[in-house]
C-alpha cells in the first residue's frame, strides 16, 4: 500500500512514521510511505505558498498552483507504476468527516491514498475542488497543521495491512472492531500491588473466558462510551434477549464464584 503526503513539513511526518511497527511495515515492503514538500512546487524565488485571501479576513491561505503542480507529480509517477491505478486524495480538515475504525478498514482496501496537509487559515477551495476525493477530520477541534492527522490515519490504516502486525489476530479483537471497547488485558506476574490476575483468566477454560470478555467489554463501553454501547444494544438484540442474558448470566455466577473460592 502506497501513502503519498503533501506537506511543508517533510521532516515531520517521515520521522514520526518511520519508527516502530510502521517502520518495520516499510522495511518489509507492505507499505510505502512519501512525503512531498509543496514549497518545492512554489513558483517563486522565495517558496512562498501562501498569499493573503480575497474579502479580507485573518490569516494567510494556501495557494491552488503548488498544491496542484505537487498533485501532478505525485499522480505522474504514480501511473507510470500502474496506469489504471486508482487514487483516493485524502484532505485532513476539521470540516471532514470524522475518521473511525469504519473508515479504516475502507481506506485500508486502497492502494494508493494522497493526504493533503494544510497550514495557515487553509487552502483554496479550487484546488480543492479539483483533487480531493474525502474530507477528513480526527475529531472536533482544530490543530496547527494535517501532518500529525494524517499520520494518526496512517498509522491506523497500516495496522490492517496484511503483514504489517507479527499477529494477524491482533488486528481483529481490539477497540471498536465489533462497536465495544477492548475488555481489560492482564500479563504476569499474577499478583501486583496486591492485585490478583482474573481466576477466569487462569482457568483454562475458554467459552468461561470469552463470556467474561463479553461482559467486561460491555462494562466498559457503557462506562466510557454510552453512545456506542446504546448502537451495540439495538443492532445486535440477540445478545440481549431474556434467553441470552440469562445464559451469560449462569455462566458469570459460577465465574463469580470461582473468585471466591
Amino acid at each position: 500500500m502506497n501513502f503519498y503526503i503533501m506537506t511543508l513539513f517533510p521532516e515531520m511526518v517521515l520521522s514520526g512514521l518511520k519508527t516502530s511497527i510502521i517502520a518495520r511495515g516499510i522495511d518489509n515492503g507492505y507499505i510505502h510511505v512519501e512525503a512531498y514538500n509543496i514549497r518545492d512546487y512554489a513558483d517563486n524565488k522565495h517558496n512562498k505558498v501562501d498569499d493573503y485571501t480575497y474579502g479580507g479576513g485573518a490569516g494567510m491561505l494556501m495557494q491552488a498552483q503548488p498544491i496542484y503542480s505537487c498533485y501532478q507529480d505525485i499522480m505522474k509517477h504514480i501511473k507510470e507504476k500502474d496506469p489504471d491505478a486508482e487514487v483516493r486524495v485524502v484532505y485532513v480538515t476539521p470540516q471532514g468527516s470524522v475518521f473511525n475504525q469504519n473508515m479504516v478498514r475502507e481506506f485500508s482496501g486502497s492502494e494508493n491514498i494522497i493526504f493533503l496537509c494544510g497550514h495557515y487559515e487553509g487552502i483554496d477551495e479550487r484546488v480543492l475542488e479539483e483533487i480531493v476525493t474525502d474530507y477528513v477530520s480526527i475529531g472536533d477541534y482544530v490543530l496547527t497543521g494535517g501532518e500529525l492527522p494524517a499520520m494518526v490515519m496512517i498509522d491506523a490504516i497500516s495496522r490492517l495491512v496484511p503483514g504489517v502486525l507479527n499477529n494477524e489476530e491482533s488486528a481483529q479483537t481490539e477497540s471498536f472492531d465489533d462497536g465495544l471497547l477492548e475488555y481489560p488485558q492482564y500479563s504476569r506476574p499474577e499478583v501486583w500491588m496486591d492485585k490478583k490476575v482474573p481466576a477466569v483468566l487462569l482457568s483454562g477454560n475458554h467459552a468461561n473466558v470469552d463470556v467474561w470478555r463479553f461482559e467486561k467489554s460491555l462494562e466498559r463501553t457503557k462506562e466510557r462510551r454510552p453512545e456506542l454501547y446504546d448502537k451495540y444494544v439495538e443492532t445486535h438484540p440477540d445478545e440481549f434477549t431474556p434467553k441470552s442474558l440469562k445464559k451469560r448470566r449462569k455462566i458469570l455466577d459460577r465465574i463469580a464464584e470461582a473468585e471466591e473460592n
